[in-house]
């Protein structure tokens, strides 16, 4: 999630004992919900260090980082996880001693997936995965949030958020990795909510948005690019004014984060669930 300025945010605190840096502070929109907020205990205790490792980690174990795939720079890595890019280098530093990434040099070199990456071996993962009943309640509240914010936008956007919407969508059709995709998609949520012109209404989402972000993965951009049809097919409900036909886009775009956030694809993995989609 990229930080509020477009940057990424900064990793808070000093560094420990351990040299590793506690992650930042709860943004101050989610203490304003409207709903009684889900417990994210089980991932506030990890530092910032450890998120990255975590999310990577789980990317790699769940396939969606397939082997020898190339990661995009790590400034762009440390925007769309929301630390800073010191964290973001050294945690990609212990996974390639890990195992998990690899380095290479020369013209196609930086910093990739193992052809042979190990799996499991990052402790911190297993705070993310506890949190699946967590993760379902603040898609549910994201669900609720963005079916009204689809319906009166539909009723409410001028054409100027209408273009503004069209270019992030043309935008993400052109990103080259997931980093960058995810920075646009947070930006075209945002806009369909501030269309509505119920800034109450656009402040709540976006406590949710950024509590939700907290578990975002890297995505294929095959599943990314598939999320981003929808993305069009919203903003044509929004102009042509079809408050019903925008509300179950908005549905059925969120609806599918219950299969396609790393608690689904668990399921999956166990047989149960669908393929990975995008997260947007």
């Amino acid at each position: 999630m990229p930080h509020p300025q477009g940057g990424p945010a900064p990793d808070g605190p000093a560094p420990d004992a351990h040299g590793t840096q506690p992650a930042g502070p709860q943004p101050a929109a989610a203490a304003a919900l409207p709903f009684n907020a889900p417990a994210l205990d089980g991932i506030r205790r990890l530092t910032a260090l450890e998120t990255v490792r975590a999310r990577i980690g789980l990317a790699v174990d769940l396939g969606l980082l397939a082997p020898g795939e190339k990661l995009p720079p790590t400034d762009r890595i440390a925007a769309a996880l929301d630390v800073g890019e010191i964290t973001v280098r050294r945690a990609l530093s212990t996974l390639c001693q890990d195992g998990v990434l690899e380095r290479r040099r020369g013209r196609n070199g930086g910093t990739r997936v193992a052809e042979r990456p190990a799996r499991g071996v990052v402790g911190a993962m297993d705070s993310y995965r506890a949190q699946n009943s967590e993760v379902h309640a603040l898609v549910d509240q994201r669900l609720v949030l963005e079916c009204g914010l689809a319906h009166l936008a539909a009723r409410n956007a001028d054409e100027a958020a209408l273009a503004h919407l069209e270019r992030l969508a043309d935008e993400m059709d052109r990103v080259p990795t997931w980093a960058e995709f995810h920075g646009c998609d947070e930006r075209f949520h945002l806009a369909v909510a501030a269309a509505t012109g119920v800034p109450a209404a656009a402040e709540a989402y976006r406590g949710v948005l950024q509590q939700l972000y907290r578990y975002y993965l890297p995505y294929p951009m095959d599943a990314l690019r598939e999320s981003n049809r929808e993305h069009r097919a919203l903003v044509d409900a929004l102009r042509a004014g079809d408050t019903a036909a925008a509300a179950d886009i908005a549905r059925r775009h969120v609806e599918v984060l219950h299969r396609t956030m790393f608690v689904g694809l668990l399921e999956t993995a166990e047989g149960r669930g669908a393929e990975p989609r995008g997260t947007g």
